[in-house]
């Protein structure tokens, strides 16, 4: 297989309502059949509405980034600093939940598209009309756990299958594979950010070569489920997570430490198993409080325990 990849220069500024069918074949009369256009999700986000207004700086900005950013998380994954990792609601995991302050005024914050496989499946039908039967995919960059760097990769296609399933088959040695499935419209996302760059101005460019028989479900395939997630939190929210699991075992609720920082704990009568009990639930306090990244002290007397917030 040989593969040409091609930018698209020339579209300029793209705003709210704007034609990505039209702009793209203006700038490429020379796209073809067969070809696989790379399009960054920024111009769609663009096209389709999806700015948000905020102010231009101070901290009233970075107020209502983090509002933006609240209402585009279903969850946190890790938060280190000032970077915030979420899953959005389309199930991308990704820094800051994709929201970008580049290649935009700065009086606006660009979304992602609000369903990237429609909108790949909305332009790949606008260029039908022209004539032209070619894959589309809608790319934005990702940071990768266990490796330093960015890479774009793909949030919607359509005309091209998401996977290159390889289960089943056997490599030259005779060894039957049963797990290999590439992703290979990340790949060629992937591929074609080596001639987009970040600040040449060219948000498109186009795969030659590819085979992509096959319409596709688009590139919510790609998105791992929670459930078969090993890493769908950060270590430090992991150990949180499972301090707070253990402080709840059963039916247990916490009490309230209150503003004062200070709690205190009596057991309920002088038996044995009373005692016992006291000492589970002091334990359990402090594991909540662990979890919420707060150091504790406790001290014992003939009538209880108290429990004091050091940090």
């Amino acid at each position: 297989m040989s593969l040409s990849i091609l930018p698209v220069t020339g579209i300029g500024d793209v705003t709210a309502g704007d034609d990505l069918a039209e702009l793209i074949t203006k700038a490429a009369p020379w796209l073809a059949d067969g070809d696989v256009l790379v399009v960054t999700s920024k111009i769609v986000s663009k096209a389709e509405g999806r700015l948000v207004e905020v102010p231009a700086d101070g901290p009233e900005r970075e107020e209502a980034r983090q509002q933006v950013l609240a209402g585009e998380t279903a969850r946190v994954v890790a938060r280190r600093g000032p970077t915030t990792i979420v899953q959005t609601h389309h199930g991308f995991v990704m820094a800051a939940a994709g929201i970008d302050a580049s290649n935009v005024d700065k009086t606006h914050l660009v979304l992602l598209p609000a369903d990237p496989d429609a909108s790949a499946r909305a332009l790949r039908d606008d260029l039908a009309e022209r004539g032209l039967d070619v894959a589309v995919i809608i790319s934005d960059t990702m940071g990768r756990a266990w490796r330093n760097g960015l890479t774009d990769v793909a949030l919607g296609a359509a005309g091209i299958g998401a996977l290159r399933d390889h289960r089943g088959e056997f490599d030259p040695y005779g060894n039957e594979l049963t797990l290999t499935q590439m992703a290979v419209i990340d790949e060629l996302a992937a591929a074609a950010e080596l001639v987009k760059g970040k600040s040449d101005k060219v948000p498109v460019a186009v795969v030659r070569g590819y085979s992509w028989a096959g319409a596709g479900s688009g590139a919510r395939e790609l998105v791992r489920d929670t459930a078969s997630d090993m890493f769908s939190l950060g270590t430090a929210e992991a150990r949180a997570q499972g301090l707070r699991d253990a402080a709840h075992l059963d039916s247990w609720s916490a009490p309230d430490i209150g503003e004062s920082r200070v709690l205190r704990l009596t057991p309920a009568g002088p038996s044995p198993a009373d005692l016992i009990r006291l000492g589970e639930e002091a334990h359990r306090v402090r594991l909540l409080l662990a979890a919420d990244g707060l150091s504790s002290k406790i001290s014992f007397d003939d009538d209880g325990v108290t429990i004091e917030v050091t940090e």
